[in-house]
Parts: C-alpha cells; structure tokens; sequence
C-alpha cells in the first residue's frame, strides 16, 4: 500500500460514510451503516459492516463531537442499520493488503477509540449501550466490549464471537481479549472456549457466561434499547440546559517537511529521522471564569492545541512512519501557561473545562504509546509549564540547558509545576507522571508539592529529578546532535520494545496490558508466516486453501 495519499484523521458528521448520528430525547444513536466501496485505500470492499482506519476515524470523531457539542446527551447507543448483522469486525482482506506498520497502527487507533468510549462512560456521564441485532464477531464484538451494556437480540441466531484465533491465526487486536477476563470477569475457561470456537455464542450461554448482559426479542429490540437508553440518559450528570461548543475541522497546512496548526509547528529533518514539535505557548491572557472558555469555544488555548497536537501525533504515526524521533519544544510566556492552568483548576467542575482537561489526559496518553522516541528540550524562553510540563514527563530523555545561549536576550530557561501534574493526567497505569518517575521515592512527590508555582532553575530542576541533563550552552548543541543522531542509529524494532517496557512501570491496568501484552504479541504475530505468510491464515482466508502452520511453539 505504498504510494497512496497520507491519511486525515479530520473529518465531520456531514462527511460521514460509515455512520449516522441521530439525536432524541437525550440519547445520542450512532447506527453502523458501512459502504462497502469507500474503503480508506483500493482492493477491497468492506461487505458486512466490517471495518478499516477510515469507519473507526468517522466513530472516534462522533465520540469526541459527543462530548463537546452535546452536554444534553447522557447515553450513546452503538448499533447497526444492517438486518442480522452488527458488525464482522475488521476488514481481513484490507488486514491482507496492509503493510505490517499499518496494521500495528490500526489496532493501535481503534484500541485508543475504544477507550475514550470507556473514558466518556466513566468521565463525562455519557454512558454506551451496545445493541447487537445479528453477528457481532471479532472487532465488531470488541466494540460491543467498549461499551457499559451489551444488548443481545435473543432470536437464535445472534452471536457474539472472537474468531481471530481460529480463523485467521491472529488475535483480537482491539482489547477483546483483556477486556473478557478483566473487564467483564469472564471466566478463564469459559474465555477459552470462547476465543476458540469461530461460530461464537448466543443466547442463553452469552448471557449467562458474561459475554453479554441482557437478551431481548428481536421484534422489541430497538423500543427496549430506546427505553433502557433513556432511563440511563436521564441518570446523567451531564447538564442539560448547557450549550456546547462546535469543533471544526482543526486548521493545518502542510508546506514542505513543515506541518503548521495554531500553536504549533511540526518541522521534520529527515536527515536524522526526527521531527520537531514547536509548541507556543497563549497569545492573550486566560479567562476570568468557564463562561469565557464558552465564548472562546474551540479557540480556547487548551482546546486549541490539545486539537493540533492529537491531529499531529495521529498524521505521523500514519503518514511519516520513518521520523523516528519525535523532539519536543516549547516557547512563550511561563506565566501565562500557568495561569490557564489556574483557570482549568478552578474551575474544574464546569462541564466543558472537564471534556477539556480529558482530552488532554487522552492526548498525552496517545503520546505515551505512540512507538517513537521522545525527546524534550527546555530552553531559554520555553514554557513547560503543569499541562505543558507533562510533555517533559512523558519524554524518554529530557535536557534543560543551564544558562543562557551567548549573545541571546531570551530569558533563561525555567520549568514550573502546577496542580495539574498532581492529578488530572493520569498515565494508562492509573499513576501520574511524576508518581510514575519516582516509583521508588513516592514521598518526594508530595515534598514536590512545595514547589507549585515557583520558577525551577536548570540545576534545581536537576536535583529535584525533573530533567535528565543540564548541558550549558557551550556543550549544548553536541549532546542533542548525538542524542537525536544516535536515536536514529538504532534498530526501530528494539527501540519500540525499551521504551514501551520502560515508559509503563508500576501497576499493570486494563489499559497497559491492551497496550503492551496484547499489543506487543500482535505484533510479533503479525509478522509470523502463520498469520502473514504465502500459506497463513489471513493471506489465505476467503479462498478455501488450508493454511500450512509452523508448528514449532515458541
């Protein structure tokens, strides 16, 4: 699949060809209607509501437009416009067609929609009901799996399945796996059966064993979907008489190997495999109160470049997939940071500053899983400050330069933390970034506490453990040059494993072990010629050969 146009994760309900949304009495309806000939690249179709990149970007845009433009929504519905069928899952011959890169990033986006589905249901009271009126196998069931409630139609031929096993010698690449036995608490052995058995389970046996959690009549289904939604919309927090704020498509041009949005450059040196995110800081002083960030809307600062910085990790993670190195920068006014951060804080419990401050919390996720190198350099007149200092935190490596640059009138470089580190950005391991820096000197945490507010010198940021190196300016420039250069020497394979097992340390969640068991051994499965081979099982899938496995255990 190479050769093809990059991949735009920017898109709206008026642009939508896999899904309609449909608002009703505080129920929001997300019906799966797939065309099957506007797959996102040539060579397949996708026949029976299965899925490729472009129905998942569609549905991770209307999860997101949900919780900003929509505070009167408090339960989503996920089902299917198709008669027996919900959802077959991911696309196999797409799977086929992919490059190994691109299947890894697939699963990867649509782990991460799932999630936010979660994070919606657990975070901003709009809960999701799955309502499943046919086959829901493989992805289609992990979607079902995302979702708070699963609803069965209980006609005999409605199934839920896991088939990847079996048929195609892969596995569920959507957390369905862990999601079974942590989630939902499906029995190991039950689990097992399950996972094996391509034809799945229905009624009475799915209910019972958890897979689902209630059976309804195919002919009362969708006016038992509706009412059961409604009963949960009405239960919400959300509020109902507020206005939400209009997301449009985020602004970005691309020139050259230089990627603008508001607020942030993206300038890639191909030479060294790394791209530079320069990331400003706010034009205007915040706001007294929330009811300037409605007026704002989606040009609120915050808002803004949380939007610009999701839109750039997503289009490298597709698109530039050799920029290996991603080095992190900051420029603009510390107090002004700090005091956008004093503004989400206090104003923590008003509705829109809650989306915001959770998209942040998703956004830094997404850069803490994404498979590139992270490198952060504090510089004169550089504002990681609390939300922007966690991009410090998430970096593999961190150089804050002591001093000033000769001849230069920018002031030296200063870091500042905020509330917002101590909390709100948790990583996918339940801790925040700090907790999980200092895992063996957890009372230095709260002794860090002290430090809100103050401006944090180059060397006192060193003894406090908030940076890795402070090089002056006279061996500044060599330690970075070697520090990107010899990034871009080593095997992207083995960087990829050391950093995704160092980067999680702590307590193992559903969340790390999607992404690092499950990921991780999806990874090496896709490469093995029992899955992706001339003879395996997806390459073949479809055209009545048997596979020819290597049976070896590994």
């Amino acid at each position: 699949m190479a050769d093809v146009a990059p991949i735009d994760f920017r898109t709206s309900p008026d642009r939508y060809q896999h899904w309609k949304l449909a608002l009703e009495n505080g129920v929001a309806y997300l019906t799966m209607d797939v065309n099957e000939d506007a797959g996102l690249r040539p060579g397949y179709k996708l026949k029976l509501n299965s899925y490729d990149l472009g129905v998942d970007i569609e549905l991770a845009d209307a999860v997101q437009r949900l919780r900003f433009e929509h505070p009167e929504i408090g339960a989503v519905v996920i089902r299917s416009q198709r008669d027996r069928i919900f959802c077959s899952g991911a696309n196999i011959n797409m799977l086929g067609l992919s490059s190994h890169d691109h299947k890894v990033n697939f699963c990867k986006f649509t782990n991460e929609t799932r999630l936010a589905i979660e994070d919606a249901t657990e975070n901003s009271g709009q809960r999701y009901i799955c309502s499943i009126n046919g086959i829901a196998a493989g992805g289609g069931y992990e979607l079902a799996l995302a979702c708070e409630q699963i609803l069965l139609a209980d006609d005999g031929s409605s199934a839920v399945s896991l088939p990847e096993l079996p048929l195609l010698a892969v596995l569920p690449g959507t957390g369905g796996l862990t999601r079974l036995v942590d989630k939902r608490l499906v029995r190991r052995d039950l689990a097992d059966f399950f996972c094996t058995t391509a034809e799945g389970v229905r009624g009475k046996r799915a209910r019972d064993w958890r897979l689902v959690d209630r059976l309804i009549p195919p002919s009362k289904l969708v006016d038992e979907t509706k009412k059961i939604a409604e009963e949960v919309a009405a239960k919400s927090r959300r509020p109902t008489d507020a206005r939400g704020i209009m997301l449009p498509t985020v602004e970005r041009t691309i020139e050259g190997d230089t990627i603008r949005y508001p607020h942030l450059a993206v300038e890639i040196d191909r030479d060294r495999r790394a791209a530079h995110f320069r990331i400003n800081g706010p034009a205007r002083a915040a706001a007294a109160h929330a009811a300037g960030i409605q007026t704002e809307g989606a040009a609120f600062w915050p808002l803004a470049l949380a939007r610009a910085l999701d839109d750039a990790v997503m289009h490298l993670r597709l698109n530039e997939t050799e920029i290996g190195t991603w080095v992190l920068h900051s420029q603009g006014d510390p107090a002004q940071v700090e005091a956008y951060d004093a503004l989400l804080a206090r104003e923590a419990s008003n509705w829109l500053v809650r989306e915001i401050v959770l998209y942040w919390k998703r956004t830094l996720k997404r850069l803490d899983v994404s498979s590139r190198s992270l490198i952060a350099l504090v510089e004169p007149g550089s504002c990681f400050v609390g939300t922007l200092f966690e991009l410090v935190l998430a970096a593999d490596r961190s150089y804050m330069l002591e001093g000033t640059f000769e001849g230069s009138n920018l002031p030296e470089a200063e870091v500042r933390l905020t509330p917002m580190n101590f909390g709100p950005y948790p990583m996918g391991n339940g801790l925040t970034r700090l907790a999980t820096r200092f895992l063996a000197e957890p009372d230095h945490v709260g002794e860090l506490k002290e430090e809100i507010g103050e401006a944090i010198d180059a060397e006192t940021a060193n003894q406090l453990g908030l940076v890795t190196f402070t090089p002056d300016d006279i061996d500044w420039e060599d330690e970075v040059r070697l520090a990107v250069e010899e990034r871009a020497g080593f095997s992207p394979d083995g960087l990829i494993g050391m950093e995704a097992n160092l980067r999680f340390a702590g307590p193992e969640t559903l969340e790390t072990k999607i992404f690092a068991r499950l990921s991780a051994w999806q990874n090496w499965i896709f490469q093995r010629p029992n899955a992706t081979g001339p003879e395996g099982a997806l390459k073949l899938y479809g055209t009545g050969k048997q596979s020819k496995y290597d049976r070896k255990r590994a």
